[in-house]
């Protein structure tokens, strides 16, 4: 992935990618942001061409229209010379129905679980904590008079709270909208600082259903 890209937004890794449909032909997710994805394809494709990924998640349609950003020839045809697999980079240019929502649900889910079983790992038992609730409500529909964004920056074991116009995420740190709980965001930075660097990238990831 270039510079770009990862200044654009935060992408999930899965460690199982999610079955998808590329138009009308089978592909696989193999991470996803708020804004794009990384796809796995039979065929080839090329740099500007739009179509419809759907996917399913909690027994519904999840349906993005979406264009391609940079695609690559993983593997040359096999036998029959006509079936090249590829990997392809798209942003997701419109929400079809209440496919954000979804979308943004899947995420905080997804990670919500990853950091408890990292948790629990560390601490050698079974720990969740109220963090996976504040996870799954950040980016809710939730909208008050407040603009902007804020983000909370650590620096030499402190937090600094930053007010923003970027909802650009900081690598010491994450960047939320600016209506957000800051009682919810203060256990939010307790489970940042409790979290290896991977975990940060999730919660980063996550800040983004806010601002997004």
């Amino acid at each position: 992935m270039v510079n770009h890209d990862r200044r654009e937004f935060q992408r999930l890794r899965l460690a199982k990618p999610i079955l998808a449909m590329m138009d009308s032909s089978n592909a696989l997710i193999l991470d996803i942001g708020m804004a794009g994805a990384h796809i796995e394809h039979y065929g080839t494709t090329e740099s500007g061409r739009q179509f419809d990924l759907t996917f399913r998640w909690q027994a519904q349609d999840v349906t993005f229209v979406c264009e391609v950003v940079r695609t690559t020839v993983v593997r040359k045809p096999a036998g029959d010379g006509k079936s090249p697999l590829s990997h392809t980079g798209v942003h997701f240019m419109k929400p079809v129905g209440n496919a954000a929502a979804l979308l943004q649900d899947l995420i905080a889910t997804f990670v919500g679980r990853i950091l408890a079983a990292q948790r629990a790992n560390a601490a050698g038992e079974e720990n969740h904590s109220t963090s996976d609730a504040i996870l799954a409500s950040l980016g809710d529909a939730r909208r008050k008079r407040t603009r902007g964004y804020v983000s909370y920056r650590m620096r030499d074991s402190m937090w600094w709270r930053v007010p923003t116009d970027s909802p650009m995420q900081p690598e010491d740190g994450f960047t939320v909208a600016a209506w957000e709980d800051e009682t919810e965001l203060e256990a939010l930075c307790r489970t940042y600082e409790q979290s290896d660097e991977e975990g940060r990238q999730l919660i980063r990831l996550v800040a983004e259903l806010s601002v997004s």
